[in-house]
């Protein structure tokens, strides 16, 4: 498997890079999760980063360069996934003279 040595920005892991697996698109994950032991023996808490462009413009070859941000609320943006086929999540919008019942 190829790996990138990958730059982390924010939180802990702040000015770190680690060699990150890239998948079979040659791109790392969107998230990457690093599970964190708490010293007190409880549940571990995880720092959530997420993937971005490391420069803007043009990419440097045909590969693009990323960096992991970190993520402290640990959300998905936009709270659920996103398939091709899913129609947009809206809320139908009231006519003028709607009566809503």
């Amino acid at each position: 498997m190829k790996s990138e040595d990958t730059p982390f920005e924010g939180g802990p892991m702040d000015g770190r890079v680690l060699p990150v697996l890239l998948g079979m698109t040659g791109h790392p994950p969107k998230t990457y999760r690093i599970p964190v032991p708490d010293p007190h023996g409880g549940p571990p808490t995880v720092l959530v980063y997420r993937r971005e462009p490391r420069a803007a413009g043009r990419p440097v070859g045909l590969t693009r360069r990323w960096k992991y941000v970190h993520d402290p609320a640990g959300e998905r943006p936009g709270g659920r996934l996103r398939w091709p086929w899913s129609k947009p999540h809206t809320t139908p919008e009231r006519k003028s003279g709607d009566s809503g019942g």
